[in-house]
């Protein structure tokens, strides 16, 4: 199952099917319902254990609480635990969230008066609806856990520690009310995809030369220049590729639209970083990139971003994503957007590559990293251009990222032998430098 075609299942039924692994089990959704968290609930069932989770939209937060969480960054995270075990569990609110809010720091939020005084009323509501440790033998217990905020998807790792026991169970949620810039493009393009004959490889040989003969650049709208580099293949999906860039802080990005076009410049004022910054459509198979993802940095002038495109390949069974990555330095007027205004990007795209597999190697599900050719050297002395003008070098070279649903630790990573093996690119990717 496709990405896209889980997305799809959410946006159209209102149910997530972005379960990493496990039994899922999910009800109807009742139309109004002031519960629809509970309806989208992810199961997982790990032996005598049952863990259901949901995280909730802004919307909901503010109908299960009665004030605007999502406000001030915190999001309610539903969580029921069904212990059919002899031993007790607790569950450690810390590795779902490092930075996680009390019930009555989050009150405490809505609940400052000009006296001094306090609601009492209100932080009751949310003491009496936390989720409460312990879980002992034969009980079930369920509340909230008050996480920062995440918008479109979000991971949410439970671990449940008992004598000599840990359990670990992950979630990748889908989170209503979010315009991400995908959800438009779903349809049209399953719909080519389904027209073409895919292709399947297993031979690594003749996979490395399927992707050194793809196209070295994206394109503008009607193909006839040449813009950034196409450095990046990810083999993966739902299961194990993107469920690890979610887990490295990876987030979607938000249609442009009126809503996001204020975020953004409310965010140049105010110098505040904008997690789901649009970005700008660049071309490839004919048609806008199918996802972009993004890591924040300190504001809105500077990010890491790629932009995806599905291909019709597949390698061992597992769909082959082409891609383009590159870093954001700053921001700058042009005539070449349509914005008027784009992000000036770091010129050594490479290292931004290098930034990624770094990045997810330590995801812990990236099993295994290669380099190919296909985008064309590229030297400090003679610079490309993208579509914005912006000056790029490369060693022309884009990196290959193979992904698996087990883990796989830092040392455990395997190395193909293709391009820069023996102390070049792979081994600079993995000691922080470049080649």
């Amino acid at each position: 199952m496709t990405f896209f075609k889980n997305i799809d299942t959410v946006l159209i039924a209102g149910l997530p099917a972005l379960l990493l692994c496990g039994c899922v089990s999910m009800g109807a959704l009742s139309e109004g319902d002031p519960n629809d968290y509970k309806h989208r609930l992810m199961t997982e069932i790990d032996g005598g254990v049952g863990v259901s989770a949901s995280a909730l939209s802004p919307g909901e937060s503010k109908t299960a609480f009665g004030v605007p969480l999502a406000d001030k960054g915190i999001q309610p995270v539903w969580i029921e635990v069904e212990n059919n075990e002899a031993q007790t569990y607790w569950l450690m609110s810390i590795g779902m969230d490092p930075n996680y809010f009390t019930p009555t720091e989050a009150a405490d939020t809505f609940n400052r008066k000009r006296d001094g005084s306090t609601n009492r009323e209100l932080e009751q509501r949310f003491r009496d609806q936390a989720f409460v440790n312990p879980i002992v033998p034969g009980a079930t217990v369920s509340g909230f856990i008050f996480t920062n905020l995440d918008e479109g998807v979000k991971m949410i790792e439970v671990d449940l520690v008992g004598n000599d026991t840990l359990k670990t169970i992950s979630f990748l949620t889908h989170i209503p009310e979010f315009r991400a810039d995908y959800i438009d493009k779903l349809a049209s393009i399953d719909a080519t995809l389904s027209k073409q004959d895919p292709v399947n490889f297993t031979n690594d040989a003749e996979f490395r030369a399927a992707l050194e003969a793809l196209p070295c650049c994206v394109t503008n709208k009607k193909g006839t220049r040449d813009g950034d580099p196409l450095n990046l293949i990810i083999v993966g999906g739902s299961e194990d590729a993107f469920p690890a860039l979610v887990r490295r802080g990876w987030h979607p990005t938000e249609a442009t639209y009126v809503g996001s076009v204020k975020k953004m410049i409310n965010s140049v004022i105010s110098g505040e970083r904008y997690r789901y910054s649009p970005v700008s459509p660049l071309y490839l198979y004919g048609r806008p990139q199918d996802l972009a993802l993004q890591k924040a940095r300190d504001n809105i002038h500077q990010r890491n971003h790629l932009r995806l495109w599905r291909s019709p390949m597949y390698y061992h069974g597992k769909e082959v994503w082409v891609g383009q990555i590159s870093r954001d330095i700053g921001t700058r007027l042009t005539i070449h957007s349509p914005y008027l205004t784009t992000h000036k990007i770091d010129p050594d795209v490479d290292e931004a590559l290098m930034f990624l597999v770094q990045d997810l190697a330590y995801s812990q599900h990236l099993s295994k990293i290669g380099f190919a050719k296909g985008v064309g050297e590229a030297p400090r002395e003679a610079p490309r251009q993208n579509l914005t003008t912006d000056p790029y070098f490369t060693t022309g070279t884009r990196g290959v990222l193979i992904f698996d649903e087990h883990p796989t630790s830092l040392v455990d990573i395997e190395l193909l032998p293709w391009e820069g093996r023996k102390g070049g690119m792979i081994d600079a990717a993995l000691n922080h430098g470049t080649p």
